[in-house]
Formats: structure tokens, C-alpha cells, sequence
């Protein structure tokens, strides 16, 4: 008996690829020819890959305006200035229009070759497919660091995390859109991810040094990620800082008491002194100033909320006009990079 015909009206699957850039010369043309290679595999698919330059100062953009003006399946989006490490890629996940967005770093620390594993867990049914680090070649010291500000975070959060998982992965179009719900402006991908706990796959992966240049995320950066994902996730640290002022505000009235007798009992031997007095007065004042700090990241994080700013401001956004049946490539490719002339 023959199976019944194929519908015609039945679209092909989308998907779309989102990278983030900045200052990626050296990477961006190699990035673009392996995702390429790979999706070549998968004809059942129509994809999109979407560039957002976050306001580069070298040849970035010049290098992908000539793969978008041969690939209209390259989608560019340049910044008008640099919206930082959170905003900018947010803003281009929201413009895949893909029925799944795979976020994909553009340094190769994220490895391309992991696509096929994910489009297939995707296939079966997982509306999250996350990349987990199970190593990574990056200095011992750095790696060891970030693992114990997963776990950490691990620890604080009321909800159950993934450690040194940092975004990269396929979603659902039904998790993207539920991510644009939370219409938070400066959001903590990772901890919003957590929330969702839809169906996952993990995928495990050895993390890669970067294959040209150099890393961008400097130690200002690691620290506002790091404060991000503990104010996004836990209240945990306002608790322990009323629990820190009762327990100070005993412990002060047990050693004041206790002066108060052996001044009673030793009147004319015992004396205090200004040591004491000037070491926990300084103590008392550093963990007011900690604390003080901290509150104000959870007040800063609300003020960003209210604010309600747009996650960029886009000088121009290229090749957008094309919808996925009308992105196909103008002109044959050739697989050599190296200069940007590389499309015949």
C-alpha cells in the first residue's frame, strides 16, 4: 500500500544560528564557513545565521558585509555602540524568527561541531538542548574560579541551576518566547534558562582555548556577570545580611555585658583600652559597607528594571528584509578562509 503524498503546503523546519561579536576579526569568516559546512548537511532545513556586532573597532563588520551581500542567509545586525555583554546578544536572540535559535559563541570556544548533536536531541522532542563544560583548556586558576561561582550560586539559588553551563545551546521557539516574557531588560540568561525547566538535554563538552585573539571578558565583566547571577537568582544574601545585624547586635551586647561586669568585679585593674574599641569599630564598619554594597545591587537591579530601556539601538541590520525561502546564496562558496574574498 503507498503512503499518502507529501503535503506541499507543509513548510520546512527553521532554524536559526545567533552569534555574538565584538572585535572578531580573526574568527568571524572561519565561524561562519564551519556553521555553513554543517548546516549543508540538513537540505530538510531552511536556517538563518544572525551577526550582531556589538560596535567593533576592527574589521568585523567589513568582513561580514561581504559574506552577507553573496549568503543572504547572513543576517547582521550592527550596534550603534557597545550594549555590553548582556544586552547585545538578548536583542539578537529576539530577532531569530527560527522555530529553534542555537546560540553560538563566535570564538570557537563553543564548538560548531556540537550543531548536529543538538538539532537531533531537538528532533526528539527536547525543547532545550544545553551545552555543559566538562573541561576547558582556559588557565587552571580561571576554570577553578568559575567553578566555584556555579556552585556557590548552586547553593543560593531557589531554584535548581546547571553548573558551567553559560548559554550556549538550541531552544524551542516556545522557550524564546517565554524568555521574552520575563521582559527583563539586563537578564541573567543562565538563571532565566533554570527557571523555565522545560524538558533538557545536556550535552557535555570540552571546552577549547580560543582559536585567534583575545578574550574580551576582562575582570569588571566576570564581576558583573557574577553579581547578575546571584542577584537574578537568590535572595538568600538579604536574608543573610538581616540575619548578620541580629546576630552582630547580640553578640555586641554579650561583650558589652560582659565588660560591664569584669569593670564591676576589677574596678581599679581592669581597663579596656582603644585597641578593641578601634578594631571592632573598623569591623563593624566593613561589614556595613559590604552589606551596603550588596543592597545596592538589588536596588541598582530594580532601577534597571524600571528604566525599561531597549536591549540595543541598531545602526543598521542587513539582509533582514529576506525571509528564509528567499535566502538563498546568490553565488557558489569556496570553503578557503583567509582574507574575506572567499565567495567566487
Amino acid at each position: 500500500m503507498m503512503g499518502a503524498p507529501e503535503d506541499p503546503k507543509v513548510r520546512p523546519k527553521r532554524i536559526s544560528i545567533v552569534t555574538h561579536a565584538y572585535n572578531e576579526e580573526g574568527n568571524i569568516e572561519a565561524l561562519y564557513l564551519a556553521v555553513h559546512a554543517i548546516m549543508q548537511n540538513y537540505p530538510q532545513y531552511l536556517y538563518e545565521h544572525i551577526f550582531i556586532d556589538n560596535h567593533s573597532t576592527d574589521s568585523t563588520v567589513a568582513i561580514l558585509k561581504q559574506i552577507a551581500e553573496k549568503d543572504r542567509r547572513v543576517k547582521i545586525i550592527v550596534n550603534a555602540r557597545n550594549f555590553g555583554h548582556i544586552r547585545s546578544p538578548i536583542h539578537a536572540l529576539f530577532q531569530a524568527t527560527g522555530d529553534c535559535v542555537i546560540g553560538l559563541a563566535s570564538d570557537f570556544q563553543e564548538p560548531p561541531a556540537l550543531i548536529p548533536e543538538m538539532i537531533a536531541a531537538w528532533e526528539e522532542g527536547y525543547l532545550m538542548v544545553l551545552c555543559v563544560k566538562r573541561s576547558s583548556e582556559e588557565p587552571g586558576l580561571m576554570y577553578w574560579l568559575r567553578k566555584q561561582y556555579y556552585r556557590m550560586v548552586e547553593r543560593l539559588s531557589s531554584v535548581e541551576t546547571i553548573q558551567n553551563f553559560t548559554g550556549f545551546g538550541l531552544y524551542d521557539r516556545r522557550v524564546v518566547d517565554i524568555v521574552r516574557s520575563f521582559n527583563d531588560p539586563y537578564p541573567y540568561f543562565r538563571g532565566i534558562i533554570a527557571e523555565i525547566s522545560l524538558p533538557k538535554k545536556l550535552l557535555y563538552f570540552d571546552q577549547p582555548v580560543r582559536k585567534r585573539g583575545i578574550t574580551k571578558n576582562n575582570w569588571y565583566i566576570l564581576y558583573d556577570i557574577a553579581l547578575l547571577g546571584i542577584v537574578s537568582t537568590s535572595k538568600v544574601p538579604l536574608r543573610f545580611a538581616t540575619i548578620s545585624g541580629f546576630i552582630g547586635a547580640a553578640l555586641s551586647f554579650a561583650v558589652g555585658f560582659i565588660y560591664l561586669l569584669l569593670k564591676i568585679i576589677f574596678w581599679q585593674r581592669f581597663t579596656v583600652g582603644v585597641a578593641p574599641m578601634l578594631i571592632g569599630m573598623f569591623f563593624m564598619f566593613s561589614v556595613e559597607c559590604v552589606f551596603l554594597g550588596l543592597i545596592g545591587e538589588y536596588v541598582g537591579a530594580i532601577y534597571t528594571r524600571v528604566q525599561q530601556r531597549p536591549y540595543a539601538i541598531e545602526q543598521e541590520r542587513i539582509n533582514f528584509q529576506y525571509g528564509f525561502e528567499e535566502t538563498e546564496q546568490t553565488r557558489p562558496l569556496s570553503e578557503t578562509p583567509g582574507t574575506g574574498a572567499y565567495l567566487a
